[in-house]
C-alpha cells in the first residue's frame, strides 16, 4: 500500500527545511489541497506508483520552500515590490507550437530579461549583476544536466532546455499551486477541472513578486513564456495591462501528437502503464481549449490584442520572422539581438538531440477527429500543414 500524500506533513517538512513559516498568504493551500485529494484518489485506483507519489511529494515541498524563501526575502527588502514590471513580452499559444524556440531566440537580445531555469529553482538570493550565466548555482546545474544526459540521452528530444535558457512561468506559479504543469504529475481530472476554472488573482500577484525579486540585480524588459497563459489571459492582463502578447501557431495534427507523446513521457515516471486513452482525450481537449480561449480573448479585445507568429515561418525563415515580430512589438531589432539569435540558431540546429517522433494513431486518434476538433481554429488561421 502506497502511503497517501498529506498536505500538512509537506508544509511541516518545508518549514523545517528552511526554518521559515511565513508563506505570505494561504492562497497556495487551495491548489495544494486539490492536488493532494486528487492524487490520493488516483493512488487508490492504482493510477500512480510509488515513484510518482514520492516525486510529487518532493516537488510540492520544493514549491513550498521556495515560496517561503521568496516571501522572506521580500519582507527584508520590501522596496523591491514597488519596482515596475513594464511592457513584458509574453509568448503563449497552444501547447507544442514553438513557444520554447521563440522564447529562446528572444532571450538572445541583451535588452531582454528572461527567467532562467536555474534561478527559478534557486531564486534566493538573486544573482549578482552580470552573473546570470556564471553564478555558481548555474554552473552546478549545467554540470548536473550533463550527467542527466548521459543517463537519459533522449530526454532533450521532448523539451529543449538548459539551466541558462529561459523557462516557463509554470515553475514559479507552482509556488501558489495554480499551474497546469501540476496536472501532468498523474492522472488528475480533479486538478484539471480546478486549474481551468480557478481564480488566478493570487497566482499572478505572486508571479509579479517573483519577477520583482529576480530583476532587482539584473534588469531588462521581461521575456516570458507559458502556453497555458492562454487559459487565463484576463488574469494575466489584469496584472500586466501593458503586456505584449505573442501567439505561436502550428498544425494541430502535429501539436496534438507531440503533446500526447510528451505527456506519455511525463506519466511514464509516475505510473507503470501510461493511460493512452486518458492521454488522448485529455491532450486533445486541453489543446483545443487553449486555442478557444485565445480566440475568445481576441473576439473580446480585438485581433490586434495579440501578435501572431507561425511555427513554420520561425523554422524556415527565423531571422526574417524575428525582424517582423520586432516591428510589430515596436522594439528595435539591434545588431546585438540579430547576432545573438543567429549564434543560438547555429549552435542549436533542429533535431540536435534527436527527432521527437510520434503518431496520432498510437493514441487512438485520427486526423479527422483532430481537424474536426480544431475546426474553429483552422477556419480562422492559415496554419501550414506538416507531414
Amino acid at each position: 500500500m502506497i502511503e497517501p500524500l498529506n498536505a500538512d506533513a509537506m508544509i511541516e517538512t518545508a518549514t523545517k527545511e528552511v526554518g521559515l513559516e511565513d508563506f505570505g498568504s494561504e492562497s497556495y493551500r487551495e491548489g495544494l489541497d486539490v492536488l493532494v485529494k486528487g492524487y490520493n484518489a488516483g493512488l487508490s485506483k492504482g493510477w500512480m506508483n510509488q515513484q510518482g507519489r514520492d516525486m510529487t511529494a518532493r516537488d510540492s515541498v520544493h514549491y513550498l520552500t521556495r515560496r517561503l524563501l521568496v516571501t522572506d526575502y521580500l519582507k527584508q527588502k520590501p522596496e523591491l515590490t514597488q519596482a515596475k514590471v513594464e511592457r513584458p513580452v509574453v509568448v503563449t499559444g497552444v501547447v507544442r507550437t514553438g513557444t520554447t524556440l521563440l522564447s529562446n531566440l528572444l532571450s538572445c537580445d541583451p535588452a531582454r530579461r528572461s527567467p532562467l531555469s536555474w534561478e527559478i529553482d534557486e531564486p534566493v538570493p538573486p544573482a549578482e549583476s552580470g552573473m546570470l550565466k556564471t553564478d555558481p548555482r548555474a554552473l552546478a546545474r549545467l554540470q548536473q544536466e550533463e550527467e542527466i544526459r548521459k543517463v537519459m540521452p533522449g530526454v532533450a528530444k521532448y523539451y529543449r532546455g538548459s539551466a541558462i535558457y529561459p523557462n516557463e512561468c509554470v515553475f514559479f506559479l507552482a509556488h501558489d499551486f495554480k499551474t497546469l504543469m501540476i496536472e501532468s504529475k498523474g492522472r488528475l481530472p480533479e486538478y484539471r477541472e480546478f486549474i481551468f476554472n480557478c481564480d488566478m488573482t493570487s497566482a499572478y500577484d505572486y508571479h509579479r513578486k517573483f519577477l520583482q525579486l529576480l530583476q532587482s540585480r539584473n534588469g531588462g524588459v521581461w521575456n516570458l513564456k507559458m502556453p497555458s497563459h492562454t487559459i487565463h489571459l484576463e488574469y494575466l492582463m489584469s496584472e500586466y495591462p501593458d503586456a505584449r502578447l505573442v501567439w505561436t501557431h502550428r498544425d494541430p495534427l502535429s501539436v496534438t501528437g507531440s503533446f500526447c507523446s510528451l505527456i506519455r513521457f511525463a506519466l511514464s515516471m509516475s505510473t507503470d502503464t501510461p493511460p493512452l486513452e486518458w492521454i488522448a482525450e485529455n491532450c486533445l481537449w486541453q489543446a483545443q481549449e487553449h486555442a478557444a480561449r485565445a480566440m475568445d480573448y481576441r473576439d473580446k479585445h480585438g485581433e490586434e490584442s495579440m501578435i501572431d507568429v507561425h511555427y513554420a515561418d520561425l523554422v524556415d525563415r527565423p531571422m526574417e520572422t524575428m525582424e517582423n515580430l520586432y516591428a510589430k512589438l515596436g522594439d528595435p531589432f539591434t545588431d546585438e539581438a540579430r547576432s545573438g539569435m543567429q549564434s543560438w540558431l547555429d549552435d542549436n540546429p533542429q533535431h540536435k538531440f534527436g527527432r521527437h517522433e510520434y503518431k496520432l494513431d498510437e493514441f487512438g486518434l485520427s486526423e479527422k477527429l483532430v481537424r474536426d476538433t480544431f475546426e474553429r481554429y483552422l477556419s480562422r488561421y492559415d496554419v501550414a500543414p506538416e507531414g
